[in-house]
C-alpha cells in the first residue's frame, strides 16, 4: 500500500466526516494512538478528546502509555475508571462466572457508553480504533468497541498500521507491544485468535483482496488448509457485526 496517500486520503475522511471533533478511547495500544494522530492532524487538537478507561485488568504501563500519547499530542484526556461500574453490573446480573465471553463483554460496552456521553455532550463523534484485520475476522466486540460513527484505519492492516505508526512518531514500545484488549489478566489478541497478525494479514490479503481460493492461500503460504479455513470460519460467524440488523419486511 502507498501509506503517504492512504495517509491523506484518511486525514480527508476525518476532515469530512467530524468536521466538529471526536471523541476516541486511549488504550495505550498502537491502535487508538495512531487514530489519535492522524485526528489531530486532520482537525486540530482542541477538537480531540481522550478517554482513558482503565479496568482491574489494565496495566499500569498501557494507562502510562496513554496518558504520554495525549500530553505528546496535546489533546484533552480524562481518565474514568470502569472497575466499580462493572462490580455493580455483574451483581446488579448475578453474572454467572461461568460466561466469561458474556462477562468479558461487559467491559467495552461500558467504554461505549462513556464515550458517547462525552461525544453527546461535546456534539463530537466517536471514532473508532478497529482496523482491517480485526474488521474481517470480528475481532471485536458488538456495540462495544464495534459502536463508534467513524473508522479511520478501518481499511488498514494491522502490519499496515504499525507502519504508518512509525511515520507519524507513535512511540516505538507501543508500536512494538503485544496487542491486547485487557478482557481478563495475561488475555493477548493473538492468544484469542489463535494466530499471529502477521500470518493473519497474508491470509487476509491472499483472500479479500487477491480473492485466492483457500487452496491456493494455503500453497501459497506453506501454510495448513485448517488454519486458512480457521480464518474463513471467523469471518464468516462474524459478518452480522458489520451490518445492520434485520428487518422483518411487512410491506
Amino acid at each position: 500500500m502507498d501509506l503517504p496517500n492512504a495517509k491523506r486520503t484518511i486525514i480527508r475522511f476525518i476532515k469530512k466526516q467530524a468536521p466538529n471533533g471526536v471523541v476516541i478511547g486511549l488504550s495505550g495500544g498502537v491502535d487508538s494512538s495512531l487514530v489519535a494522530a492522524l485526528c489531530v492532524e486532520a482537525l486540530g487538537n482542541e477538537k480531540i478528546m481522550g478517554v482513558i478507561m482503565p479496568s482491574e485488568f489494565t496495566s499500569k504501563e498501557d494507562i502510562e502509555d496513554a496518558k504520554a500519547v495525549a500530553e505528546k499530542l496535546g489533546i484533552d484526556c480524562k481518565t474514568v475508571a470502569i472497575g466499580k461500574v462493572l462490580d455493580e453490573l455483574r451483581q446488579t446480573l448475578s453474572a454467572d462466572p461461568e460466561n466469561s465471553i458474556a462477562l468479558a463483554n461487559l467491559a467495552p460496552r461500558t467504554r461505549m457508553v462513556i464515550l458517547y456521553y462525552y461525544a453527546n455532550a461535546l456534539k463530537r463523534l466517536v471514532a473508532g480504533t478497529g482496523n482491517r484485520s480485526e474488521l474481517l475476522i470480528g475481532y471485536f466486540t458488538k456495540f462495544g468497541d464495534g459502536g463508534v460513527d467513524i473508522l479511520p484505519i478501518g481499511d488498514l492492516y494491522k502490519h499496515e498500521v504499525r507502519e504508518l505508526a512509525r511515520e507519524m512518531g507513535v512511540p516505538e514500545k507501543i508500536v512494538n507491544k503485544t496487542p491486547s484488549a485487557g478482557l481478563w489478566p495475561g488475555q493477548t489478541d493473538e492468544g484469542e485468535t489463535g494466530i499471529s497478525y502477521d500470518e493473519l494479514d497474508k491470509i487476509l490479503e491472499k483472500l479479500f483482496d487477491e480473492k485466492k481460493t483457500r487452496e491456493d492461500v494455503s500453497k501459497e503460504l506453506k501454510t495448513g488448509i485448517e488454519k486458512v479455513n480457521r480464518v474463513l470460519e471467523m469471518h464468516g460467524k462474524s459478518r452480522h457485526k458489520l451490518s445492520l440488523p434485520p428487518v422483518a419486511g411487512v410491506r
